[in-house]
């Protein structure tokens, strides 16, 4: 189970799944011939050279805070894609083996509403959907809450199980884009894969990381950040946000820790050429 260490602050990867069937669809320009040409892209591949996709959450401990980031796909939920539909994971159990009980967790942040990011927040019970993190707060971006009011998800009942329980039961709150968590944790705004998009930065004693969220799916977006995914809301928009956020933190001893990557998960942004790389 992966962890870093920022300052004062501990982040701890907790892993749902691991895939290599999603890249293709997300990513097509994402040619295994591509991808092979760049060594150091391999632990972020299949053996075949196609993206691997790690659906992951972050649990934070800051202040005496544990705050969960992104809560995955989650069991039990009707979901068009076959290997998400009605599944049964072991996500529960690993997060407490990383120390984090589902009582213990005091902030939920979900970086945006999409399918993969929203699922834990609730759990079924008696057939009815309960917050899964019963003494959290759970943090969304209004202006994401407000989109999705009048769009529908691609993969199923996304809004109407994960998201609507949470604030019928009173625990949502909706924030700005640079909402301040902690003294050491705040979002910061990085729209285009969704309106309200978030990512979430890190910093304590002089050192800092971010949290991607889905600016970055994957790491060979750092050589090609104007690949934008099938998925996202507004592709120009999406890879405007990834290139500036790649020319600001290049050669910086910022640490980026990505929501979808897989192998080591985090890194350094590095200059290559014209482009850029994940050194780690």
């Amino acid at each position: 189970m992966l962890s870093w260490k920022i300052g004062d602050v501990t982040i701890t990867r907790v892993v749902e799944l691991t895939t290599g069937s999603l890249g293709p669809y997300i990513l097509p320009q994402a040619t295994p011939e591509l991808m092979l040409e760049r060594p150091w892209l391999k632990p972020f591949l299949t053996e075949d050279g196609k993206p691997l996709l790690s659906m992951h959450s972050l649990v934070l401990s800051s202040q005496g805070e544990s705050i969960l980031v992104d809560t995955c796909i989650g069991n039990d939920k009707s979901r068009n894609y076959p290997r998400w539909d009605k599944m049964q994971s072991h996500y529960l159990e690993d997060l407490s083996l990383a120390g984090f009980s589902t009582d213990s967790i005091d902030v939920v942040m979900c970086t945006h509403m999409h399918v993969d990011h929203v699922g834990w927040n609730t759990k079924l019970e008696q057939g009815k959907w309960v917050p899964t993190f019963p003494n959290a707060s759970y943090l969304f971006s209004e202006i994401e809450w407000d989109y999705w009011q009048s769009e529908e998800q691609e993969f199923g009942p996304v809004i109407e199980d994960s998201i609507q329980p949470i604030f019928d039961y009173g625990m949502a709150n909706l924030v700005k884009q640079n909402h301040i968590v902690t003294d050491e944790v705040w979002l910061e705004a990085t729209p285009g894969h969704t309106p309200g998009h978030v990512s979430v930065h890190i910093s304590s004693k002089g050192e800092e990381a971010i949290i991607t969220g889905d600016m970055i799916h994957h790491p060979c977006q750092m050589s090609y950040p104007e690949w934008s995914t099938e998925v996202d809301w507004d592709q120009v928009m999406s890879a405007s946000t990834r290139s500036d956020f790649l020319k600001k933190y290049a050669d910086s001893p910022v640490l980026v820790i990505g929501t979808h990557f897989a192998g080591p998960t985090a890194g350094y942004i590095v200059r290559d050429g014209r482009s850029f790389r994940l050194d780690y």
